[in-house]
C-alpha cells in the first residue's frame, strides 16, 4: 500500500491463521520502495484541487500498479521465501468524494492486473468500494485490525494511526467500537514543507523545525474552527480538503510567520484534534502507529494534550508502527478469501458488514480457502516467525 503521503510504497508479509474464532497474525516482516521521481511529481500536479486528464490517470493507474507489483514480488521472495499465496492490494488514493457529510464514492489508482501478472498470484483489490455503496464511509478499515486486537486488553483503549490524515478506532467494554478520520497528521505538515523548499525536501525530518518554532495561538483557533471537526462519527476526509491550497485562506492578511512557527502551529493542530478524540472516548490508553510515529515532536504534543493518557507504540504490542495500517490490510484481504465479512459498520457507518474487494486471479485462479463457521471475535499477534 501507499498513504495518502505517497513518499513510499510498502509490503507487508503476514502468517494468518483463524483457530477457535481467533485470527492468528504472525507478521514476517516490511519492504519498502520510493516510488520513481515521476510517479511522485504526477501524483502531486494531478491531485485535487488541480485538474487532470484520463491520460494521465491512465498512466498513473499503470505506473502504480507496476510499482506495486515490484514490490509484492520482491516481498515474496524476501519475506515469504517465494510462497505467498494471496496479494492484498490497496493502491494509491486519489480522490475520495465527501459531500455533506456523506461518502459518495472513493478512488484507489494501482491496476491489479500488473500485480497478477508479475507474482502470478491472486490480488485482492479495490477495498473501500463495497463499504461506500452499503452507505459507509469506506475509512478508516483499520479498524477492522482495530477492533479485533484491541478487544482483548478489555480496557478503554484507542487506536490512532498518523499518516497524511489522522485516524482513530474507539474500543471500549460494552460499547460498540467507534471510528474516524480525526483531521491532517502529516498532510499539511508535508506540504507546507514542500512549498517552502521548492520541493527539495518531502516533509520536517523528526519535526526539527517545528521543535523550534513556537505555536500562533490566534492561526490554530482560526484552524480549530473548521468545521469537519464538530462533525459527528462515523466521518472521513482526505487531502480534497487538507489540500496544499488549504492554508491560504487562513494565512492571507495575517503577519508572515517563520516556517519553524507554522509547522509548530500544525503539529499542536495534529495533536489537539487527536488527543479531543481520545479524550472525548474516555480511554485509557492510546496504541500509535503510522508514519508520524517516526516524528518526535509531534508525540511530544500529544503526549502533553493526553492528560496524563499513556501513549503506547504499537510495536510495544507486536505490530511495528510503520507497518501496522499493511497488516490491516493483509487481514481484509484474507477475510475476503475466506468469504467472511470485514468491515465494521459502527465504525464506517454502513448499512451492514461486507466482505470487501475485487479479486483478480493468479496464474492458477484462487485458492479456496475453507470459511470458519463464525467470523473471529478477536486477534492474536504471534511474534515466532519460526513455527511457520
Amino acid at each position: 500500500m501507499s498513504g495518502t503521503s505517497f513518499d513510499a510504497v510498502d509490503a507487508a508479509a503476514a502468517d494468518l491463521e483463524i483457530r477457535d474464532g481467533t485470527v492468528h497474525l504472525r507478521p514476517l516482516g516490511l519492504v519498502s520502495a520510493p516510488y520513481p521521481a515521476e510517479v511522485v511529481d504526477t501524483l502531486r500536479s494531478a491531485l485535487p484541487p488541480a485538474a487532470t486528464t484520463m491520460a494521465t490517470v491512465c498512466r498513473l493507474d499503470t505506473a502504480v500498479g507496476q510499482a506495486f507489483a515490484d514490490l509484492a514480488a520482491r516481498a515474496d521472495a524476501e519475506l515469504c521465501d517465494g510462497r505467498a499465496e494471496l496479494v492484498v492490494s490497496h493502491g494509491q488514493t486519489v480522490f475520495h468524494w465527501a459531500e455533506d457529510g456523506r461518502v459518495r464514492g472513493t478512488l484507489q489508482l494501482g491496476q491489479p492486473a500488473w500485480v497478477a501478472e508479475r507474482t502470478g498470484l491472486p490480488v485482492v483489490s479495490d477495498l473501500r468500494s463495497r463499504d461506500v455503496a452499503a452507505g459507509g464511509q469506506g475509512a478508516p478499515l483499520v479498524s477492522a485490525l482495530d477492533v479485533l486486537w484491541l478487544r482483548s486488553r478489555e480496557r478503554a483503549s484507542v487506536a490512532l494511526n498518523l499518516g497524511g490524515i489522522a485516524n482513530v478506532t474507539v474500543v471500549a467494554p460494552g460499547a460498540e467500537p467507534v471510528a474516524f478520520d480525526t483531521g491532517p497528521a502529516s498532510a499539511l505538515l508535508d506540504a507546507v514543507v514542500q512549498r517552502a523548499t521548492g520541493g527539495a525536501e518531502a516533509y520536517d525530518l523528526d519535526g526539527a523545525r517545528a521543535a523550534a518554532g513556537h505555536v500562533d495561538a490566534d492561526l490554530l483557533a482560526a484552524l480549530l474552527a473548521e468545521p469537519y471537526y464538530a462533525r459527528p462519527a462515523p466521518k472521513s476526509t482526505g487531502k480534497e480538503l487538507f489540500s496544499p491550497d488549504y492554508l491560504d485562506p487562513f494565512l492571507a492578511g495575517r503577519p508572515a510567520l517563520a516556517l519553524p512557527d507554522l509547522l509548530a502551529t500544525l503539529t499542536a493542530l495534529t495533536a489537539e484534534t487527536a488527543a479531543a478524540a481520545v479524550r472525548a472516548a474516555g480511554a485509557v490508553e492510546v496504541v500509535a502507529a503510522g508514519g508520524g510515529t517516526r516524528n518526535p515532536t509531534l508525540l511530544a504534543a500529544l503526549r502533553d494534550r493526553l492528560d496524563g493518557v499513556p501513549l503506547l507504540l504499537s510495536d510495544e504490542l507486536g505490530l511495528p508502527a510503520g507497518a501496522k495500517e499493511a497488516y490491516a490490510f493483509a487481514l481484509l484481504g484474507y477475510f475476503t478469501l475466506a468469504g467472511l465479512p470485514a468491515s465494521v459498520p459502527s465504525c464506517t457507518g454502513a448499512r451492514h458488514a461486507s466482505v470487501l474487494g475485487s479479486l483478480t486471479p493468479g496464474r492458477d485462479g484462487w485458492p479456496r480457502w475453507e470459511r470458519p463457521p463464525a467470523r473471529p471475535t478477536q486477534l492474536v499477534v504471534d511474534q515466532d516467525r519460526s513455527s511457520r
